[in-house]
């Protein structure tokens, strides 16, 4: 176990029980005060450590990772220091912000090196090169076949021999906070008419996980999955929207176009596989047995509850779904070992998203087309009014954490976004 997984361990700094961001965590992010440039920080209870600060007092030195990595827009510069590079971070971090480490306090630094949350703007992490999302949720790729297609033949011949994904748009993934206006396209309301075009009508979320990647292997390459740990940074919450009136008419034969490329919201916080080690736990029973290239050994899933929550405007907040990542058919180092087989190179930065997580039960459906089962069933708010889907003006809020139940908790923090109507 890392040291800095201890889940004795406490900090100096006050972190406030249940808090998503104990000193077991130390996720990384991108901020920005009234005073400070973006540059990279890290989360410690309602404080943000700033590195670049940090840097400045020399306490960083022992780590390899040179002081300018952290005076950037971006984590990117970060992260070319590989797992070794940023693994040494956050170990160093641990010792230096843990109960009775004064090398901060004794360098006369902890007003520099510590910002309150209260008063700093978070930004989109990552510079994000490619983006690819996956399909890997048994029970949701289910739900959508039997609602979509045969009941019988709810799942396509592919889907239990290979993580199916696709290469989505990365220009629009944008950060929590940020508002996105009602996508429009064309649609099909019935199959005697013509398309019409207009506001998507029918506008979703999806409940995903997202993780970012290191610099890969050369082109030609294939990353195993005993291998694909040492590539991957970390982890965040991705809601990845969807217009499925869009998505319905334009997605034979090539697949979602439109529908899916006009927003991908991310959480700020990007959690390390390192702190997300204690809470490992075992993929789904795969049958048939993958073949060779997509096997593996050990705990390769994480228990991650994950949480859904709409807001109408100047309304209260209800809880939707209540998911768990642990519930995903094909696990992260699947997915990265098939994106890779043929050769493809990952680059530093390049996101890719799991794909919609649905668990066995009505209440753990990771999207309102699953919720409300395509509108039969819709989702009373606590003012009284009706959702099918998201309408304008609703924000979409998506919260993730991890427990094991005896007060070791890892989490998330949020994404949040507002609809607006369509321009």
């Amino acid at each position: 176990m890392l040291v800095s997984n201890d889940p004795h361990k406490k900090s100096w700094v006050e972190v406030a029980p249940g808090s998503d961001f104990p000193i077991q965590n130390l996720p990384f992010g991108i901020f920005s005060t009234d005073t400070r440039s973006k540059r990279v920080g890290v989360a410690l209870g309602n404080q943000i450590i700033d590195l670049w600060e940090l840097a400045q007092t020399g306490l960083l030195d022992n780590t390899g990772v040179a002081p300018d990595a952290y005076q950037n827009d971006f984590l990117n510069a970060f992260m070319q220091h590989g797992k070794g590079g940023t693994r040494q971070v956050r170990e160093r971090l641990s010792e230096l912000f843990t109960e009775g480490n004064t090398e901060i306090q004794d360098a006369g630094a902890v007003d520099k090196v510590l910002v309150a949350m209260a008063d700093a703007e978070m930004h989109l992490p990552i510079r994000v090169g490619d983006y690819t999302d996956f399909y890997s949720s048994r029970e949701h790729a289910t739900n959508v076949g039997t609602m979509f297609r045969d009941p019988k033949n709810a799942l396509m011949p592919n889907w239990l021999h290979i993580p199916v994904g696709y290469h989505g748009r990365a220009s629009s993934i944008i950060p929590s906070g940020q508002a996105i206006h009602r996508p429009k396209g064309q649609q099909k309301p019935n199959d005697t008419d013509p398309p019409v075009f207009g506001p998507c009508k029918l506008l979703d979320f999806e409940l995903e996980m997202a993780f970012f990647t290191y610099e890969g292997k050369p082109l030609g390459d294939s990353i195993s999955t005993t291998e694909a740990e040492d590539y991957i940074f970390g982890m965040c919450l991705l809601n990845d929207w969807s217009a499925r009136d869009i998505q319905k008419w334009e997605y034979v034969p090539l697949g979602p176009f439109l529908a899916k490329n006009f927003a991908s919201s991310i959480s700020p916080w990007i959690v390390t596989l390192d702190a997300l080690e204690p809470f490992r736990c075992d993929t789904p029973e795969q049958d048939p047995k993958p073949l060779p290239y997509l096997e593996y050994e050990g705990q390769k899933s994480v228990d991650i509850n994950l949480e859904v929550l709409l807001q109408p405007e100047n309304g209260e907040e209800k809880r939707v779904g209540l998911s768990n990542y642990k519930y995903m058919y094909w696990n992260m180092n699947q997915q990265l070992a098939h994106h890779t087989v043929n050769g493809c190179d990952v680059k530093c930065g390049d996101l890719m998203g799991s794909g919609t997580i649905s668990g066995p039960t009505p209440e753990s459906y990771g999207s309102m087309l699953e919720i409300t089962w395509k509108g039969t069933k819709p989702v009373t708010m606590h003012d009284g009014t009706e959702r099918k889907f998201i309408q304008d003006k609703d924000t979409v809020i998506m919260r993730g954490w991890c427990d094991n139940g005896e007060g070791n908790r890892i989490g998330f923090g949020e994404v949040s976004t507002l609809v607006l109507p369509a321009k």
